[in-house]
């Protein structure tokens, strides 16, 4: 491939043969599209199985939310080492890295015996997770130069990966009911070695480009989240003032101000220091965060509500599935809203629109207890399309400010801020789960936290990002 786009990459190993421009681009996005499609499936569908888990493994609450907290923590405590070791040691070599301890998580998830084995694999998953993601979109940003065309790449990017969420619930609630729970993690291993061998063959080599990686630093983050992972879930279990989790909360603390006080003293920190500064950058990020903490935490609760209204797994599936492709439909629209009017609207109408939507359903939980599921889920798919649309902006916007320089940075900072998010909102809705006894006065709660998290996004987006047309 000899075409400016593609300058700085080498040829493709396992002796792949030259193709046209478009054509290998469309075999990039697909195979760097499976990795993240294979893990969000996964993640999806575990939301379908979460009753059978429970019961055939004696897993309370707390343990389900370790479930599905395990493979977020390492998934967002290591992002930022996997952009870094991308750098070393190559993205391409380090998405297929990544895609092989994915593969071993699942497996280890599948014969796993009890919860703790469970969630010690669930570990395992998000480390996999942690090195492919950030290579992936590396890669994109280096095949596709074009501010435009990236936009328009990542917009269908995401909307593949957004597709995968959609049909999550649906594919785990169908292996639930006719396999078992285990087999959610047993097919990941054909989708993982196929991604493993597409991306062999298909994907051309980006150049190492060596720079510090500092373990302590990495350590730290690990730690701290840990901390603050363990004082969310086991908070309304163990009691807020008891001695674990005062322990957990000032190691948590302690963990973190010594990672601060690192990265501000260093030579080369985790996130570079160009970056650091840029409002944009940080509004984007943050962006991120709170998206992912309304979603994630939405689908968690929303999942136990229909599964405890008498749902099984394959019922919940199809139940989750419009909710779901809402996502997908709003991906699509966004590549090409964001072509015609810069990256700015469609993530800040995406987000004034889904502040709105879920305002809706606050009034609406808390009018009618027992509101019928049609009406909740129809404004869901409204309030979800929206978000759909501001996250490819979202995470194109981030990818611009960077530059290619940054990109694996950029690219690991911001799904860590979205994975963070995402813990913390499943952890949130575990402890409203654990205090309030009655889903009439759950459901009110969790669709006004998804109000403020929006709202605050968008005044961020509002005030901070300014990019031009």
């Amino acid at each position: 491939m000899a075409n400016d786009s593609c300058a700085g990459i080498a040829a493709p190993a396992g002796g792949a043969a030259v193709q046209s421009a478009p054509q290998a681009g469309n075999l990039t996005l697909l195979t760097l599209a499976i990795g993240f499609v294979m893990a969000m499936v996964d993640l999806t569908a575990v939301n379908t199985a979460l009753s059978d888990i429970a019961r055939d493994l004696s897993v309370p609450v707390s343990g389900l939310v370790w479930v599905v907290d395990g493979y977020t923590l390492t998934f967002a405590a290591l992002l930022l080492a996997g952009g870094a070791l991308g750098d070393r040691m190559g993205a391409r070599s380090a998405y297929i890295a990544g895609l092989g301890v994915f593969l071993a998580g699942s497996v280890l998830c599948a014969i796993a015996p009890g919860g703790g084995a469970l969630t010690a694999a669930r570990l395992l998953q998000g480390a996999g997770a942690a090195l492919f993601l950030p290579n992936s979109l590396s890669l994109l940003s280096h095949t596709f130069e074009d501010d435009k065309v990236r936009a328009r790449m990542v917009g269908t990017w995401s909307a593949m990966v957004g597709a995968s969420s959609a049909i999550g619930p649906l594919a785990g609630g169908i292996l639930v009911h006719e396999f078992g729970w285990r087999s959610v993690f047993w097919v990941n291993v054909p989708l993982g070695l196929l991604g493993m061998a597409l991306a062999y063959r298909l994907i051309p080599a980006v150049r190492p480009q060596p720079r510090p990686l500092s373990l302590l630093s990495h350590g730290l983050g690990v730690l701290a989240l840990a901390g603050l992972s363990f004082v969310l879930i086991e908070g309304p279990v163990l009691g807020w003032t008891s001695a674990p989790l005062l322990a957990g909360l000032a190691a948590t603390v302690v963990f973190a101000a010594v990672l601060v006080r690192r990265e501000r003293r260093i030579a080369h920190p985790i996130l570079p220091r160009a970056l650091l500064g840029n409002g944009s950058f940080a509004a984007a990020n943050a962006t991120g965060l709170l998206i992912n903490f309304a979603v994630f935490g939405q689908l968690f609760l929303l999942s136990l509500y229909i599964q405890a209204r008498g749902a099984d797994a394959l019922h919940t599936g199809y139940t989750l599935l419009p909710m779901m492709a809402a996502f997908t439909i709003g991906n699509f629209s966004s590549g090409r809203l964001s072509a015609r009017t810069g990256l700015r609207l469609p993530l800040l109408g995406g987000l004034a629109v889904g502040a709105a939507m879920a305002a809706v359903l606050l009034a609406l939980a808390w009018r009618m207890p027992s509101m019928p599921l049609a009406l909740m889920l129809t404004v869901i798919v409204l309030m979800n399309v929206a978000v759909g649309i501001a996250i490819p902006a979202m995470t194109a916007t981030v990818m611009q400010v960077a530059g290619k320089a940054y990109s694996n940075s950029a690219a690991a900072a911001l799904n860590a801020n979205r994975q963070i998010g995402a813990l913390v909102g499943v952890a949130l809705m575990g402890t409203v789960i654990h205090a309030l006894p009655e889903w009439g006065a759950r459901l009110p709660v969790a669709f006004g936290v998804a109000a403020v998290a929006f709202a605050l996004a968008g005044t961020l987006v509002h005030r901070h990002v300014h990019l031009p047309r």
